[in-house]
């Protein structure tokens, strides 16, 4: 596991839910995504500094193992960690808990990936910018 655990909070909304109660699937997407850019606002910078330099990191892979279901008005803690990183493309990791109502150990909800590659707003595929990469770089434990 990285040494480098980025914990954001999120709190479940109705609109989160679908007709079985329950955090619809793709939200949880959503919460990837919360951890993901308070991780790089904190420890590298936000996406719109990356957007003024000129390039945009879409998701062009994503994968998530459901555990357990959240509900509305869930307090959940998003761990976001940096995977890999090269010149081309960084992949996230991510593990999504509830803290346990009958025990201090957090529940696992769902844990996954994305991967990003750099594209210019044109979408031709580009390189990060060194500075970029040397910081990503410092979140990993390769």
């Amino acid at each position: 596991m990285p040494e480098h655990i980025f914990k954001a909070r999120v709190r479940v909304l109705y609109g989160d839910t679908d007709a079985g109660g329950v955090v619809y699937n793709a939200n949880f997407l959503r919460y990837f995504e919360i951890g993901r850019t308070e991780l790089m606002r904190e420890h590298v910078c936000s996406y719109s500094e990356i957007e003024k330099l000129g390039f945009v990191l879409p998701v062009i892979e994503c994968w998530a193992r459901y555990k357990a279901p959240a509900f509305y008005d869930d307090l959940l803690t998003v761990e976001t960690t940096v995977a890999e990183v090269s010149d081309l493309k960084c992949k996230f990791a991510y593990r999504i808990v509830r803290q346990g109502k009958d025990t201090d150990r957090p529940k696992l909800l769902v844990k996954g990936y994305t991967v990003h590659a750099a594209v210019t707003k044109e979408g031709k595929l580009t390189r990060l910018p060194d500075e970029i990469i040397e910081k990503i770089k410092q979140l990993t434990s390769r």
